[in-house]
């Protein structure tokens, strides 16, 4: 006979499956990852427990989407996660996951918060875009303005040459874009018209 914490989770899987055959298929995969849990939620946990957690999670959402109940503790690790981020300044990477939860998400209020927040701290005043010169490097307006948000470059490639436009958001409102060919700045304008990916979309 089955102890009753055992049949409490079963139970709770079922209801979050909503009792399809796809439930009755991935209970014993939901229990492991559950296993991962356990480990990575305790205070001695290592970090390569809390990993090891995560990445299982992933693969389990990956292999069942419709499991509702994954679905919403993944996407409550991946805006827990940005937030750590955001908060050691790494917005650039903080932004990916608040993109991957509005991808599934579009109206999730936290990840829209999130990504404004960040997109606020990327925002580049005039002062630097003035000290851009012509014939940097990737890098070099890189290390001064920051790397563009996921969503906001271009590149094509033409047959004399390949050009590449990275748009930021600007200090105050609007979008400035800087333009390379081969790799090199040619060109920026403080007030750039182009098109966008949503940034709560991409």
């Amino acid at each position: 006979m089955r102890s009753p914490l055992i049949l409490l989770t079963f139970s709770v899987m079922l209801a979050a499956c909503g009792g399809s055959q796809d439930a009755a298929d991935n209970q014993h995969e939901w229990l492991q990852v559950l296993g991962r849990k356990k480990a990575a939620v305790a205070p001695s946990a290592r970090a390569s427990e809390k990993q090891a957690y995560a990445d299982t999670l992933a693969a389990f959402v990956g292999k069942h989407p419709t499991h509702s109940r994954a679905r919403e503790v993944y996407q409550r690790i991946q805006l827990d996660f940005a937030h750590e981020l955001a908060s050691l300044g790494r917005y650039q990477d903080a932004a990916l996951f608040y993109r991957a939860v509005l991808r599934g998400d579009p109206v999730n209020e936290e990840g829209v918060r999130g990504l404004a927040d960040v997109a606020n701290h990327l925002a580049v005043s005039r002062q630097k875009l003035l000290a851009l010169e012509r014939g940097m490097s990737q890098s070099d307006v890189a290390h001064l303005l920051g790397k563009p948000m996921p969503g906001w470059t271009e590149r094509r490639e033409r047959r004399d040459a390949v050009l590449e436009s990275w748009y930021y958001q600007k200090a105050g409102g609007g979008v400035a874009g800087v333009y390379f060919r081969d790799g090199r700045l040619f060109a920026a304008e403080e007030n750039s018209h182009a098109r966008l990916a949503p940034m709560t979309l991409r």
